[in-house]
């Protein structure tokens, strides 16, 4: 008698979770910026943030083992001359203008931030950043193709 008989097959297709390229492009920037509201949260706090990855590395014996690592994350905001803090997102590697020329948003002071970043994801979650973003993902897509 064969094993097989002794299952149940189905055939089955896996659901993907964001097939919608927008969905997936708005959980991707709700991502970022939680972790923008916790670094800022950790600054004004005093307190350093290193938020952990898994990477898969070789070990000595040549196995591939999963590792914890600090992964890098670069601050989303900065200080101009007068002393104002600025915050601005990227997404696919290029600078999102929330309106025309303008790509900041104005903290005055680093106290401010979080609920502006609360604010950003409340943005994102509304769809108010989708055309920002699928243009943004379209140029990088433009730029990593080979030319013909």
């Amino acid at each position: 008698m064969s094993h097989l008989k002794a299952l149940k097959l189905a055939s089955a297709v896996p659901v993907r979770s964001a097939a919608d390229p927008a969905q997936r492009a708005r959980e991707k920037m709700i991502a970022v910026l939680a972790e923008q509201k916790q670094m800022a949260e950790a600054k004004i706090a005093g307190q350093t943030f290193t938020p952990m990855h898994v990477v898969r590395k070789k070990n000595a014996e040549g196995v591939r083992v999963e590792v914890e690592m600090a992964k890098r994350v670069r601050q989303g905001w900065f200080t101009d001359a007068n002393g104002k803090v600025f915050f601005s997102i990227r997404y696919a590697g290029k600078p999102i203008e929330f309106a025309k020329d303008k790509n900041a948003i104005e903290a005055g002071e680093l106290s401010a931030l979080p609920t502006i970043i609360e604010t950003l994801i409340e943005a994102v979650r509304a769809g108010e950043l989708d055309t920002q973003l699928t243009a943004a993902a379209a140029e990088r897509g433009q730029m990593l193709r080979k030319p013909k």
